[in-house]
């Protein structure tokens, strides 16, 4: 007799779901794409997907391919308070992909430059598993547009150190490098007046207010 409707678990049924989930995560981005989805996409039951990965935050790092899990990894990074966390961040995400474990992660940031997919992977898994928990655990205001300003130098510098190699960025130890980067990342993250001062330009005045 032949079996009809979605395949069951097989060698490549791990696979599939991964590339499914490039796809989804990509276009989509994080939250805007359910276990479900991903199933019908692979076309294999949304109960393989849990069981290969455990859960969508499981596919997304695997679909990613970056070493760490944010969730393990950052409680220990905002303990220290707010205050350096930005430098704190710069040196993990820099020691991290340092390390011999961090070397598939590179084949991703150098598909971002020119593959589109692989810069949403990049940007999502930044933004949403990284410094959205930030986000959450320090209680910081415009939080979407502080993840996303902080994310777009992370990303940013891990394409001049490991890809474009631009010294002295490329080169430098890691410790160095976030010393002169932190401080950017520290603003975008917890300066209370970025977007004070942006939201004053947008007034008719320019923020005078009425004399």
């Amino acid at each position: 007799m032949t079996r009809t409707g979605r395949r069951p678990g097989r060698p490549d049924t791990r696979e599939a779901i991964l590339e499914a989930a490039r796809g989804l995560f990509a276009e989509r981005g994080y939250d805007g794409t359910t276990v479900r989805e991903l199933g019908a996409m692979a076309e294999v039951d949304p109960k393989l997907v849990l069981h290969y990965f455990g859960s969508k935050e499981g596919v997304f790092r695997s679909a990613v391919s970056f070493p760490f899990d944010p969730a393990e990894a950052l409680p220990g990074l905002i303990a220290g308070g707010v205050e350096g966390l930005g430098e704190r961040l710069v040196g993990f995400f820099l020691d991290t992909l340092d390390a011999p474990e961090g070397r598939p992660s590179l084949a991703l940031i150098r598909s971002a430059i020119t593959n589109e997919n692989a810069t949403a992977l990049l940007r999502e898994f930044v933004r949403h598993e990284v410094l959205a928990r930030v986000g959450d655990a320090t209680s910081l205001d415009h939080p979407e547009a502080r993840a996303t300003l902080a994310g777009s130098q992370l990303v940013g510098l891990a394409i001049v150190r490991y890809i474009v190699k631009v010294p002295p960025i490329h080169g430098a130890p890691a410790g160095q490098v976030a010393g002169w980067v932190g401080p950017t990342l520290q603003r975008y993250l917890t300066d209370p007046s970025l977007f004070t001062q942006e939201e004053s330009r947008a007034t008719p005045d320019g923020g005078a207010g009425t004399r």
